[in-house]
């Protein structure tokens, strides 16, 4: 089974995708991750992603189709994936089909985890992360034990600078923006399967488990 997930930064879709992964035994496979795995391991691809993020400039299409390519060649479990933080674009979705038919497989469904805009500002002012070892909490939701003290290793919590309402929407409206055009393309295609996180994960999980239940998954 091989899935996207996509969603809002703040939606949640990481605890989804994390849920997922371990229900089918998935690979979970982030863009973000990729990036930092192949500039610590300076990899070819690594190398050459860093050459233009030490630019301050963007990482071509290019670069980061060919690190997924590389990652989907490479899959650990034989039964799938989600791929987390791509595509972003049609371009990339496209790219994709390619990758898929030449490896003879293909995509099977879109989860999108749909939070409003509201609620994820909510959520994202009030969360705070470990200074040390990255470890996240919410002030409101899931504070730590101590105020201010991470759980997991006594580190000081913080909140991060562009943690603010202004910012938060920001990149929310630039996500809307640019991610509109995929849902509309994969949705033609019958593959969106929809999970609303306003209220909790466990409601947004069932539904999509739901949903992807009803396209045979």
């Amino acid at each position: 089974m091989n899935l996207i997930i996509m969603g809002a930064p703040g939606s949640g879709k990481g605890t989804t995708a994390t849920v997922i992964r371990e229900k089918f035994g998935l690979d979970h496979i982030s863009t973000g991750d990729l990036f930092r795995y192949n500039i610590k391991e300076n990899t070819p691809l690594g190398i050459e992603a860093k050459s233009y993020i030490d630019k301050g400039a963007l990482v071509p299409d290019d670069v980061t189709i060919r690190m997924v390519e590389d990652r989907l060649k490479n899959l650990k479990s034989d039964k799938g994936f989600i791929l987390d933080g791509f595509p972003r674009t049609i371009a990339q979705a496209e790219a994709l089909d390619k990758i898929l038919e030449a490896l003879g497989s293909k995509i099977d469904a879109v989860m999108y985890v749909v939070t409003d805009d509201e609620v994820i500002i909510d959520r994202v002012t009030t969360r705070r992360v470990c200074e040390k070892c990255g470890a996240s909490f919410n002030i409101k939701y899931m504070p730590s034990k101590v105020e201010g003290v991470c759980d997991v290793c006594g580190g000081k919590t913080i909140q991060r600078s562009d943690d603010n309402p202004e910012t938060v929407q920001s990149r929310l409206d630039t996500y809307r923006k640019n991610t509109a055009p995929l849902i509309d393309f994969y949705a033609a295609r019958g593959l969106i399967v929809e999970g609303n996180n306003n209220v909790s994960s466990d409601t947004c999980i069932k539904e999509i488990e739901d949903g992807l239940a009803k396209l045979g998954l």
